[in-house]
């Protein structure tokens, strides 16, 4: 047979690596297997010895020593909060936010500085293995812009709250303008909208009840921190008599549809509520450990099959967007807050910010595994450095070790965003003179007052 007879199959792209961890199915390691990519999809995980045989590819891709894995997935942040990264340090959460960061944004938010914030985010998180990022912040049209623009995958939660801000003036004129957006948006296949119900603290019934009737018809995700601290919980004991979760419960919230963040205080009746729901956690380790809020009990959700996605928070709280620390954070954390040092492996953690975090936001059929027919969200991982030496277990090292600077790759729908560890879709070096400009201002102003 010649190879006229078998001719091989025209394709844009194949990856080779020593190891790919495809997360589907669970705890597998593929050794010297490569991806084939197409029109942005992943069309097979073969041998290497075997690809090359059924593709011709316009670009091959021959990674040796690298791990190739799902691009992760930061289920909850506040890109533009970067531009705040470490001005508010070692503070309760409540001291945090009431005097310090809501004076803060109050004085310094506009439209360009979520703009230049979105932007210096974006670039850290693609430098460090983050394919899609969910976000929270005023000006959610300006994040979809900056998304689109820098080629990774967004869901954007436009907030709803009770008071005035820069963005809107009441909870009706921010449904309004949330419902704009995701007209804007229908069909995209980067930008994906949710609502974005700040806390139960700052949304009244009525809006949440408008926010749980308009997501179930139109299919719509709900975005919201819950069970974040002690006091979030008295407080809406006080003034409602009842826990925040059994409110939303009652209110009509409670479904699949809700992501529920942090998540640090839940008795057994808010985790039967939100196994009932189907509801998501996203876990939030290191902000949750820097505020003091409290630990999220991810070994009791686990087992409780509750669906667990993983997020960095904010820059202003964290200080940083690394979801490699932030998978290390979530295991490290379950061990030591359960006695149990089987609690959350790194398998579990890999999941909680690939699959899980696609599950939370329905998009399990497209992202968060390497399987034919998924978009083609791919990183490598450099494994061959002092910091990963000897690997006897290459997902441990992902884990346990060094490994966001050791990025060298990622691909989002195909397209390669970060080559050779540079970032295509963006001048970092325009991005860090922006964020030295605004520290500039910020502390002047300081200085002055």
């Amino acid at each position: 047979m010649t190879a006229q007879d078998n001719p091989r199959s025209p394709i844009d792209t194949i990856i080779h690596a020593n190891w790919i961890i495809p997360v589907i199915p669970r705890n597998t390691v593929l050794k010297y297997h490569a991806v084939a990519i197409d029109r942005g999809e992943i069309k097979a995980i073969l041998p290497a010895s075997e690809i090359d045989q059924l593709f011709e590819a316009r670009k091959v891709y021959r990674l040796g020593e690298q791990a190739l894995l799902p691009g992760l997935i930061n289920s909850h942040g506040h890109a533009a909060m970067s531009l705040f990264r470490g001005m508010a340090d070692d503070l309760p959460l409540q001291n945090w936010l009431n005097d310090h960061i809501w004076p803060t944004e109050q004085q310094w938010v506009s439209e360009e500085f979520v703009r230049d914030g979105n932007e210096l985010s974006i670039a850290e998180m693609l430098l460090s293995g983050t394919t899609f990022s969910s976000d929270m912040y005023f000006f959610p049209d300006v994040f979809a812009q900056v998304s689109q623009q820098m080629g990774i995958r967004s869901q954007v939660c436009f907030p709803v709250m009770d008071f005035p801000t820069i963005w809107a003036r009441d909870p009706d004129e921010y449904i309004h303008k949330g419902l704009q957006l995701q007209d804007d948006y229908r069909g995209s296949k980067i930008v994906n909208i949710a609502f974005g119900p700040h806390a139960p603290y700052t949304v009244s019934d009525a809006p949440l009840q408008r926010i749980a009737m308009l997501s179930e018809e139109l299919e719509i995700p709900v975005h919201t921190h819950l069970h974040e601290t002690r006091q979030e919980i008295q407080d809406s004991l006080k003034q409602y008599g009842k826990r925040p979760i059994k409110r939303l419960a009652d209110l009509g919230l409670l479904s699949p549809a809700l992501q529920a963040v942090h998540a640090t205080h839940l008795n057994e009746e808010d985790i039967r509520l939100l196994k009932k729901a189907n509801a998501h956690v996203i876990h939030c380790p290191e902000s949750n450990m820097k505020l003091a809020s409290g630990f999220c009990p991810t070994l009791t959700l686990q087992e409780a099959g509750i669906n667990i996605a993983l997020g960095t928070d904010g820059c202003a709280s964290n200080n940083d967007l690394d979801l490699f620390g932030e998978m290390r954070s979530a295991a490290m954390v379950a061990k030591a807050n359960s006695g149990n040092a089987a609690a959350i492996t790194d398998h579990d953690a890999l999941e909680m910010a690939t699959i899980n975090g696609a599950k939370s936001m329905g998009l399990e059929d497209k992202l968060g595994s390497i399987e034919p027919g998924k978009w083609a969200d791919l990183i490598a991982i450099n494994l061959d450095t002092v910091f990963q030496q000897p690997i006897y277990n290459p997902v441990s090292q992902l884990i346990y070790t060094n490994s966001a600077s050791q990025l060298t790759h990622s691909w989002i729908g195909g397209k390669v965003i970060v080559e050779d560890s540079r970032l295509n879709t963006a001048d970092t070096t325009e991005i860090i003179h922006k964020a030295k400009q605004w520290r500039d201002k910020i502390t002047h102003k300081e200085s002055l007052d």
